[in-house]
């Protein structure tokens, strides 16, 4: 009899772990983008295959469109612990890795196969930024391109001065290469752009293509300058706390999952991006560096936004690395290089940039003329 009074809480115990352990844990997680969307598709696609490889320990309960507030709101939701993973873009990952922002800095890339290289070469640096925050990074999720759009062609850094340039407010890298490229712009929320470009107080913007048109920015604008701005990463990331209370196994699931679910994801970013060029192209004039002056101009300016950032966002060590990597990329590939005006439309990723000169009657060293010139007509 004393031994079953004995074995009895023993195996009440036993079976106590055993339903803990087989309680499924919930990640609730949070995004900007809208249901529908191609990221919204991705992730929802991405939580359905962690769920069943985990075989249900593993779910996702999904917050789209913005409904637990902008990435700074969810930010603190997650370090308060009412939130477990998000998908940021370059705001939301600056709240948690300010370093990573160095890969959003101006005239940085000049073409998809160097950042999918930087990607690769330094991932164990970028995933250990994330961990030493308190964040695993589950994977990349490319937004895309950045352009500058305008009511006033832009070909060269000087031609900035003639618009009134808006700056997404508390955006520091953005902040950076504005003041690199001598102007001040005005600083706004992304919810009041739509009306300041309709009352004149800016006449400027810097979007990718898609969202350019996800906002209808690019019915107020007439210019579209086809050497990008940077290229803008997101990732989608889970904190520490919550990947480390799950099974070795379950983890595995989620990096392996998340590794190929979002670089999907990017490679359709970038399709999308691609496509919206095209539409764009309808109804806008695209306007290209003036020579290759104008585009020296234009790196210079990247060049030194990221010095101005050295020792803020990111440490001068990682700078020289990733710079050294890209140094020694371009030596091995130097046919893919892509900052040539002339080269414009033929980038390796063609939404990269598109020529000025597929528009009718466009000259190829007369881009602001003939922008000019075209006004009103279809650019096809």
């Amino acid at each position: 009899m004393n031994f079953f009074r004995k074995i009895i809480p023993a195996l009440m115990i036993l079976c106590l772990a055993s339903a803990v352990q087989a309680a499924p844990k919930t990640i609730k997680f949070a995004t900007l983008a809208p249901d529908g969307t191609t990221w919204m598709n991705s992730m929802r696609e991405f939580s359905k295959e962690v769920e069943n490889k985990t075989e249900g320990r593993v779910k996702f309960k999904i917050y789209a469109g913005g409904t637990q507030g902008d990435e700074k709101d969810v930010v603190r939701k997650m370090r308060l612990g009412q939130l477990q993973g998000a998908g940021l873009t370059g705001v939301g990952i600056g709240e948690i890795a300010p370093a990573v922002r160095l890969l959003d800095t101006p005239f940085f890339f000049k073409s998809p196969r160097e950042i999918d290289h930087i990607y690769d070469v330094m991932d164990s640096d970028f995933r250990a930024i994330f961990e030493e925050k308190g964040y695993v990074l589950l994977g990349w999720a490319e937004v895309g391109i950045v352009t500058i759009f305008s009511n006033e062609p832009i070909t060269k850094k000087e031609d900035f001065r003639k618009v009134k340039m808006w700056l997404w407010e508390g955006d520091p890298t953005a902040e950076a290469a504005f003041t690199a490229l001598d102007i001040k712009p005005i600083p706004l929320s992304v919810t009041d752009v739509m009306s300041s470009l309709q009352t004149g107080m800016i006449n400027a913007v810097y979007a990718s293509p898609l969202s350019a048109m996800a906002l209808q920015w690019n019915t107020k604008m007439k210019y579209m300058l086809t050497l990008p701005l940077t290229t803008s990463a997101g990732a989608v990331v889970i904190s520490k706390k919550a990947f480390d209370s799950l099974d070795e196994a379950d983890r595995a699931v989620l990096l392996e999952e998340g590794r190929k679910s979002f670089r999907a994801l990017t490679v359709q970013s970038r399709r999308d991006n691609d496509e919206s060029l095209k539409i764009l192209a309808k109804s806008l004039t695209f306007v290209k560096p003036e020579n290759m002056a104008a585009v020296k101009g234009f790196e210079q300016a990247g060049d030194a936004a990221r010095k101005a950032l050295t020792g803020k966002l990111y440490s001068e060590e990682l700078l020289n690395k990733v710079q050294n990597e890209l140094k020694a990329f371009r030596a091995d590939h130097r046919h893919g290089h892509h900052g040539r005006p002339d080269k414009a439309a033929k980038p390796e990723n063609k939404g990269q940039n598109i020529k000025a000169e597929k528009q009718a009657g466009h000259k190829k060293d007369q881009p602001e003329k003939t922008a000019k010139d075209n006004k009103g007509q279809d650019k096809k």
